[in-house]
């Protein structure tokens, strides 16, 4: 990995080295963002800036980073930034040229968080950027500093906000998923639950999008919040119109009891093959009714559904477990 230093001394005619990283906890919800600005890599000479929203998502807090960071340069200067947030740099690297050729518009309808994405084109036309993708939460300094600013800034805005209200109030009418329906997204799912306190953390990805959701809980055991954080993904899904996902990670529990074991116990009236009393049962009703609106593919290993390899589900996955466990820190 490649620290601010030895970035400086790739070239000496760099002018700034920016770190930069943003979220919102749960997603969306309170927001903050942070960035770090060391003037040809010098950390002596740093510039830490940050700020807050109280109903905002991961996305646009990564977005809002990178503007803010940009915007308080000269015009002219030449910069390396770096961000843990694939959305961002596929964005401005990848599919930035195809959205302004299209008016500003995706494929398959509106962009979103186009305000943003509009800003951060017209800025980069005043300075000469590298966008360098770096893993988070990997010993990074300053990546973990710019997470450090942007956790500051969830937590002023979560201090200020009001009570969100549940998603789960608001629910489409019934359908059923059809067995034919194209896969909408792809989410990769971890969680992390040391001394039944833990977090979750997904990485959801559609054709040109992707975004990050999670949560973090107390009080439950590793498989309860796996099945809790299962439920909340796919309701928030659900929600945004998805007849079809795939879903990549998750225990042998949930994989199986989703996919295999669910339609026994309802049978059983929510009892084990035993008799006995089913674990988590609320849990687990909350997956049945879903699945019974939406087609969930649970993936594992090699398969013909998902669009990615395995190496890029095993990036991604690693990504997701990384924020699942710094929401576990945070939350003990």
């Amino acid at each position: 990995m490649t620290d601010a230093s030895s970035s400086a001394a790739d070239g000496a005619a760099l002018s700034f080295v920016i770190y930069t990283d943003g979220g919102a906890d749960p997603n969306p919800g309170p927001g903050g963002w942070g960035a770090v600005v060391l003037p040809d890599g010098r950390e002596n000479d740093r510039r830490e800036l940050s700020g807050s929203a109280a109903d905002t998502t991961n996305n646009r807090m990564e977005l809002t980073a990178a503007i803010e960071a940009l915007t308080a340069l000269d015009d002219g200067s030449r910069v390396v930034l770096y961000t843990d947030s694939q959305y961002l740099r596929n964005g401005i690297t990848k599919w930035m040229p195809g959205w302004r050729r299209q008016n500003w518009q995706r494929k398959g309808g509106a962009l979103k968080n186009v305000d943003l994405w509009r800003r951060l084109d017209a800025l980069t036309a005043h300075h000469t950027i590298d966008w360098r993708w770096v893993k988070g939460h990997a010993g990074d300094r300053w990546n973990e500093r710019a997470d450090a600013l942007a956790t500051e800034g969830v937590r002023a805005a979560r201090a200020s906000a009001p009570a969100a209200t549940s998603s789960a109030a608001k629910r489409p009418a019934k359908r059923q998923p059809s067995a034919d329906a194209p896969v909408d997204a792809e989410a990769f799912l971890a969680v992390s639950c040391p001394k039944r306190t833990g977090g979750w953390s997904a990485i959801v990805c559609r054709a040109d999008d992707e975004t990050q959701l999670g949560d973090r809980l107390d009080g439950v055991t590793a498989n309860r919040l796996e099945l809790l954080a299962a439920a909340d993904l796919l309701e928030r899904l659900l929600d945004d119109g998805a007849r079809r996902v795939a879903v990549h990670g998750g225990s042998d529990y949930l994989r199986k009891g989703a996919a295999l074991w669910l339609p026994g116990w309802r049978r059983k009236g929510w009892k084990t093959a035993s008799g006995g009393a089913l674990k988590n049962v609320d849990a687990w009703r909350r997956i049945d009714a879903i699945q019974r609106r939406l087609r969930v593919d649970w993936l594992r290993g090699d398969n013909d559904v998902s669009a990615f390899d395995a190496d890029a589900v095993a990036a991604r996955l690693d990504q997701a477990n990384a924020r699942a466990q710094a929401r576990a820190r945070d939350a003990s």
